[in-house]
């Protein structure tokens, strides 16, 4: 789009600041880096509620302070039409002032690009801390189409984003039917000091051997997932592991001892162990025996808590019967079929989404397919 075409943000948004003086409004809200709002975790006891700032529907928030907040920024808009919050007072509140020029919908769209966090954090200054102003914010340019091409924009990022929340939570339906059927074969009624028949306690590394991940060659490219443990963070052309494996993320205070399962096809990064199984019938019964079990108990060091392969080795874990581990297999085989074609296809529909906002700085429409298909779904 040429420089001619963008608008200044400023002449389309003001700031709001209406008080919480009759204490109205009690649901107390957070701005997150995800860009979404979230339940408060200050601790407000004693506190005078009523110098709180009030937000109203499609009204925005964001927080200033962009010091520790890693390369994002947090604002985010107040959804429902009858959903009122207070926020903190050093929150800045603001609001489009005419919605038959400019989408707030739209608008939310454009800071969700990361090209509007990066500016974000060159644009903000400060000695102590970092501060995005609101002079800055009103100085941001962006492409403000024709309402009605707003509102096509808005319409097709809502409709790849209500698919994705329809798949997470039939996933977690899913996964709550494995954790069901896990818990029935495996603890309800189960005694350690009296196992069943061909049960016994063991070690993990009895059943299985670990390797650590490594770092890939950044220059490589192509579509294979990168895999961290915490997600995937990038893609290149080689695999590492053409199976789907247990995996330990065994760096990163947030995340180190925490148990997840890779994709089918990946590379794994050194932030993570792999769980190479001798019997890979074994593997959906080791997933849900570690994923219930304490397994920070695996962390180590001081400075930064990490897991080691040596005390993977010595973890005390149920061995059950083959025969029992390996019917369990086969019913939540059928159960992880089904959430991994989900997980795959919100891998695509989160490319998709990352694509429209891409296209906005170009001015340029994205020409998706099967929308209409993806909302014909949600009706099902």
């Amino acid at each position: 789009m040429n420089k001619g075409e963008m608008k200044r943000l400023g002449d389309y948004i003001c700031e709001v600041d209406v008080r919480n003086r009759d204490l109205e409004v009690t649901k107390l809200l957070g701005v997150s880096i995800s860009k979404e709002f979230m339940p408060s975790i200050a601790n407000t006891i004693g506190t005078d509620m009523s110098s709180y700032k009030v937000v109203k529907p499609r009204q925005f928030v964001y927080i200033a302070d962009t010091s520790r907040r890693g390369d994002k920024i947090a604002i985010a808009l107040l959804q429902g039409k009858n959903n009122k919050a207070i926020v903190s007072s050093i929150y800045t509140v603001f609001e489009v002032k005419n919605k038959q020029e400019l989408l707030p919908e739209y608008l939310m769209m454009w800071f969700r690009r990361p090209e509007f966090d990066r500016y974000a954090r060159f644009k903000s200054h400060g000695s102590a801390r970092e501060i995005f102003s609101w002079e800055e914010m009103c100085d941001v340019e962006l492409p403000v189409p024709p309402i009605e091409q707003q509102q096509k924009i808005v319409s097709e990022y809502e409709a790849i984003t209500h698919r994705i929340r329809l798949n997470e939570q039939i996933i977690t339906k899913l996964e709550e039917t494995a954790q069901t059927l896990y818990r029935k074969m495996f603890v309800d009624g189960i005694d350690k000091e009296n196992l069943p028949e061909g049960w016994r306690m063991g070690t993990l590394g009895e059943v299985a051997d670990f390797t650590y991940g490594k770092m890939p060659d950044k220059t490589s490219k192509g579509d294979i997932p990168i895999f961290s443990g915490y997600g995937i963070v990038g893609y290149t052309n080689i695999p590492m592991y053409k199976k789907q494996l247990i995996i330990v993320i065994a760096r990163g205070d947030a995340g180190s001892g925490k148990i997840v399962l890779s994709p089918n096809v990946f590379y794994l990064t050194n932030l993570a162990i792999a769980i190479l199984l001798k019997d890979d019938n074994m593997k959906y019964y080791l997933y849900y025996h570690l994923l219930n079990s304490d397994t920070s108990t695996l962390r180590s060091g001081s400075a930064q808590a990490q897991v080691t392969i040596n005390s993977l080795f010595s973890y005390e874990i149920i061995i059950p019967s083959n025969d029992d581990y390996r019917e369990f297999d086969k019913l939540i085989s059928l159960v992880n079929k089904q959430m991994q074609i989900l997980i795959d296809e919100n891998m695509k529909l989160t490319e998709l989404q990352s694509l429209l906002l891409a296209k906005m700085g170009q001015g340029n429409m994205v020409e998706t397919q099967n929308f209409a298909s993806l909302q014909r779904g949600d009706q099902q």
